[in-house]
């Protein structure tokens, strides 16, 4: 099918809260050769941006792929001193957002990597990443100018009562669970999107890297295949996690491990109730439809969007 002939998603609205400012994207000039990360969040986003950075420009353990790559529709900084660094790079680029695709600016010229995990799993690695935040962190979400809508207040130490609140306010205090998965599930068959899911990554992280090489044709020398695995692998990324989260863990007062937490899928079984769980599943089918919400909960493309042919992992 012919450029031409393809329905591009195309930009409706603007996603603007404590976190987010989305009218970075409108004015981004794209490059042929950009990527663009996609997630909800806590789903793999630092874990890919490490894998891309390793297989673009390494391997090599001092990459502050942090740096490199940028939460573009973070408000912090605002866009007005995070544009210009970004049009400044001279490497090719990897962009990060947590946009849904509506609230994105979409180029043709760009190539996107979405990556899904299981809500619950979410939920339990963003209970941590939140209750764990300074003092740094919510003056940086909440006092700073440009924030939209309410401030983000502290995490109640209960996970499960977390969850719930997640679950009922779809997102909250964050943004919308069911929106971001639907929409960008909607575009999987576009020839610039590649479909992850952090459970392939967790079994098969090698082979799947493999994958996302052969879709951006990055090309990894053979003999650089074991370094770049080993600086993707999760025990390195915690121990060096100062190099892969934004400045270096500042916003968590136990440093930049809280923010590389377990990397594992499951633990919300130990404390959601049976009926807390099937809640949450039902409304994945709702929202979701079935094949998305099967694909959601583990991963696994049906071979019609499969586009080619363990690790810990990284959130």
């Amino acid at each position: 099918m012919c450029a031409g002939m393809i329905s591009w998603p195309v930009k409706s609205h603007e996603l603007h809260n404590h976190h987010f400012d989305s009218t970075i994207w409108n004015d981004l000039r794209f490059r042929d050769d950009d990527i663009v990360i996609s997630t909800y969040a806590k789903a793999g986003t630092t874990w890919v941006q490490q894998m891309l950075g390793q297989m673009l420009l390494g391997p090599d353990p001092e990459l502050e792929v942090a740096e490199m790559s940028p939460w573009l529709d973070l408000r912090v900084p605002p866009k007005e001193v995070k544009l210009p660094l970004v049009e400044a790079q001279t490497h090719r680029r990897f962009l990060k957002t947590h946009l849904p695709v509506d609230a994105l600016v979409y180029s043709p010229r760009a190539r996107y990597l979405y990556i899904g995990r299981d809500g619950r799993d979410v939920v339990w690695s963003m209970h941590n990443h939140h209750v764990n935040a300074n003092a740094t962190w919510f003056g940086a979400m909440n006092d700073t100018p440009g924030r939209v809508g309410p401030p983000i207040g502290p995490a109640p130490a209960s996970r499960r009562e977390y969850f719930l609140a997640w679950l009922e306010g779809d997102g909250f205090p964050f943004w919308s669970f069911w929106e971001n998965v639907r929409s960008w599930w909607a575009i999987r068959e576009l020839s610039n999107i590649l479909m992850l899911h952090y459970s392939d990554l967790k079994r098969d992280m090698a082979g799947q890297m493999r994958r996302i090489a052969a879709f951006l044709e990055i090309d990894v020398k053979e003999s650089n295949w074991d370094r770049v695995l080993e600086y993707c692998s999760f025990d390195w990324m915690k121990r060096n996690a100062t190099k892969s989260v934004p400045l270096g863990g500042a916003f968590w007062d136990a440093g930049a491990g809280v923010f590389i937490n377990k990397g594992r899928n499951g633990a919300w079984r130990d404390e959601l109730a049976d009926a807390d769980s099937a809640r949450y599943e039902q409304m994945a089918l709702r929202e979701l439809g079935a094949p998305c919400a099967r694909w959601l909960a583990d991963g696994g493309l049906e071979p019609a969007t499969r586009r080619q042919p363990s690790d810990g992992g990284a959130e």
